[in-house]
């Protein structure tokens, strides 16, 4: 592809080029560069919002590069720098990392538990830059269990009414004077439909047992009738997991329908009458909320003093029930 083909194929704003991805367009216009054609020393790995990450969170990546005069670069993304991630190799263990730099840890604790993990930057056109970084796993994060109803369907709005016929011309002349004809009524809008009712959340388990330590941490986990099993990993000091079973919220009813204005009157000696305008359709009555889940709270003794780390909620169920017995590990 020539290189006015590739300037019309990518051919828009910053922001556009931003979206289309096409990288080639952004060196030429001094808004990215490529290493390949830089002199660079040095490299150097960072999680700057947290250099710990939690499981089911993501941050991004920085990598700052070094050159002979002492001037850095920074990678595109979170850096807001002009190095183009396509240009760095990452090999990522218990973490992974997209094509953007984002660093995120699966959702379950069993995977990651015990483990580091850990990210070997290389750059293909500079094979002596290397950078090693850790990435240490944290359990003080705020995690969610959400078990809710679904949400019912908002109402469809009502069809407005047709608009009246404009009434026959009559004759204004003085010698043969004859009345304008009446304008025809508009028709009625018609209701907007009620929503749907909101969806009912299923009856919620949650099992809870501690591991001891110098440093003790809460094995979680959270099951409810056809819904995946979830597991968390809970540092009391600072972290803990909201249960939520709510019932879902009813959908919004429709609006009605606008009534058809009514048909103007014709002229004439006398002029006619406008027809009437068609009344307005009824909004419809939005949906009622689902039902809340049971929440039933199985706990190992152990586990009694950091029962706060574990927040409930099932607006319009039953009030959750806790249970004291004991509990092995979970995994």
């Amino acid at each position: 592809m020539s290189r006015i083909s590739k300037f019309v194929s990518c051919l828009g704003l910053v922001s556009t080029l931003a979206l289309t991805g096409c990288s080639s367009i952004k060196v030429h216009l001094g808004m990215r560069v490529r290493l390949d054609k830089l002199p660079i020393t040095s490299m150097e790995a960072t999680l700057p919002k947290d250099p710990a990450i939690a499981p089911g969170e993501k941050t991004p990546l920085v990598v700052t590069f070094t050159q002979p005069d002492g001037k850095t670069l920074v990678t595109e993304g979170q850096g807001k720098g002009k190095v183009l991630w396509s240009d760095l190799a990452i090999a990522a263990s218990v973490v992974t990392v997209n094509k953007k730099g984002v660093v995120s840890l699966a959702h379950d604790p069993r995977v990651s538990d015990g483990k580091t993990g850990h990210l070997a930057i290389t750059v293909p056109s500079h094979p002596d830059l290397h950078a090693e970084l850790d990435i240490p796993l944290r359990y003080n994060y705020k995690f969610v269990a959400n078990y809710s109803g679904s949400a019912g369907s908002s109402g469809l709005n009502g069809s407005d009414g047709t608009d009246g016929v404009s009434g026959s011309p009559g004759s204004t002349d003085p010698n043969n004077p004859s009345p304008g004809g009446n304008g025809s009524a508009g028709s009625g809008g018609s209701n907007g439909q009620d929503g749907d009712p909101g969806g009912d959340a299923p009856p919620v388990q949650v099992q809870a047992t501690l591991r001891p330590g110098a440093h003790p941490l809460l094995q979680i986990a959270v099951t409810a009738p056809g819904r995946k099993e979830h597991f968390y990993l809970v540092d009391p000091q600072g972290g803990s997991l909201t249960v939520t079973a709510n019932g879902g919220p009813g959908g919004s009813g429709g609006k009605g329908g606008r009534g058809g204005h009514g048909g103007a009157g014709g002229s004439g000696t006398p002029d006619g009458q406008a027809g009437q305008d068609g009344s307005d359709g009824r909004d419809g009555f939005s949906g009622p909320d689902g039902r809340g889940g049971s929440i039933t709270v199985l706990y190992d003794p152990q586990v009694k003093p950091f029962l706060s780390t574990i927040v409930l909620s099932n607006q319009g169920g039953p009030k959750p029930i806790f249970q004291e017995q004991p509990i092995p590990p979970l995994w």
